[in-house]
């Protein structure tokens, strides 16, 4: 699969390897479910003989990924062309309940993940996990490959007591891993009857356009494989009064607010120690979400090395420049933010109070980065044993 699209998903080996015939099978996907020739996976699934594909799930986003932004809830509703019921698991349930897993055999999985701990679907896979457990239903995983690649792990790890639906389990910002081998090392704690339909071809250094697989967008604010490169750090921003781009054609590669000066703020990005990125002043007017049709200065985040561009840093740094170029109109965000109503957003994205605190204590970005690394070394310790490729 690395460098071409002749390796195979894990749905391609599934259907070729016939398990699915004769079952009642429930999919769990997303618009992003696709195959290297565009073909979504409930559509193969419906078109495969012996197989009765009888419900289909959707995560944050809806089936279709269309819902906007964080505690927009999407409804139960019905496949147009097949007439089966879509549940969805980001409304009044977050996992399948025993009625719905009653009209199934077999549960599969196949989501898109993006490497970043806070993106929910991983936990969606997480929650159906347990559910299944639960109710003796078996599980497959169709693996993907993360599409910033499993080389590198990188940022804070989740502190006990920060759990939330955007970090259920003390991985990382950046974990790393495929969404099979997460499944792994959720499902070693859950204990469902699961089996991982592996990939062929991929490679852990591969980035998602060395794949030969489309870019479909995973969800409404990761349009394109740069964004997803950024992600893991500007989603921080999240928890902040500043813009992360939402509501522009550029999504967590666009920082700023109507207050900062893009120059001043690349001046003082020029002293931080980031490789692998460039910094160019900017403005933008985002359509909706934070400074809704405000003129917000600030930069274009332009990764110019993969290799050596470490996202959380570059956002630590971010926060680290903006925060002192205008400390009495930065400011953390409040909750609620993902049905957390007491925890700050800050606290649940890094996973723990330390990194706002350092912040605000005018800790430097390096230091508060060199912190991270016992927990990041030890967690790659862990990782070690549920990886398979």
């Amino acid at each position: 699969m690395s460098g071409s699209a002749s390796g195979m998903l894990g749905v391609d080996r599934l259907l070729a390897s016939g398990e699915l015939s004769g079952r009642r099978v429930g999919l769990v996907c997303s618009s992003a479910s696709v195959d290297a020739t565009y073909r979504h996976s409930a559509d193969r699934m419906w078109q495969a003989d012996g197989v009765a594909l009888t419900v289909l799930f959707g995560p944050q986003h809806g089936f279709r990924s269309s819902a906007q932004d964080n505690m927009v809830e999407t409804p139960d509703t019905r496949h147009q062309r097949f007439d089966i019921p879509i549940y969805s698991l980001y409304g009044e349930h977050r996992e399948p309940t025993a009625k719905m897993l009653g009209e199934i055999d077999l549960l599969v999985i196949d989501l898109q993940d993006v490497g970043t701990r806070v993106y929910t679907y991983v936990y969606t896979l997480a929650n159906c996990l347990r559910a299944a457990a639960r109710h003796g239903v078996p599980v497959v995983v169709c693996d993907r490959p993360n599409p910033i690649g499993g080389a590198l792990v990188e940022g804070p790890v989740l502190k006990a007591g920060y759990e939330s639906f955007v970090g259920q389990f003390q991985i990382p910002l950046r974990h790393g891993m495929s969404i099979g081998e997460l499944a792994r090392l959720f499902n070693d704690a859950i204990g469902a009857e699961m089996e991982v339909s592996r990939l062929e071809g991929w490679t852990r250094e591969a980035y998602h356009d060395d794949t030969g697989l489309p870019w479909i967008l995973p969800s409404p604010n990761l349009p394109t494989l740069e964004s997803a490169v950024v992600y893991p750090g500007t989603v921080l921003l999240e928890g902040t009064n500043l813009s992360e781009g939402r509501g522009t054609t550029r999504p967590f590669e666009l920082v700023g607010a109507p207050w900062i000066d893009g120059d001043a703020l690349v001046t003082a990005l020029g002293r931080a120690t980031v490789d692998g990125v460039v910094f160019q002043p900017t403005q933008f007017e985002p359509t909706f979400q934070k400074h809704a049709h405000e003129f917000c200065g600030g930069c274009q985040i332009h990764v110019t090395d993969r290799g050596t561009f470490r996202p959380v840093l570059t956002a630590v740094s971010l926060l680290e420049a903006i925060r002192k170029l205008d400390p009495t109109r930065y400011a953390w965000r409040k909750p609620p933010y993902e049905y957390e109503t007491v925890k700050l957003p800050i606290d649940i994205l890094s996973g723990s109070a330390l990194l706002r605190e350092q912040l605000d204590t005018g800790a430097p970005a390096a230091e508060i980065a060199a912190m991270w690394a016992p927990d990041v070394a030890a967690f790659s310790d862990t990782r070690r044993s549920f990886l398979l490729y």
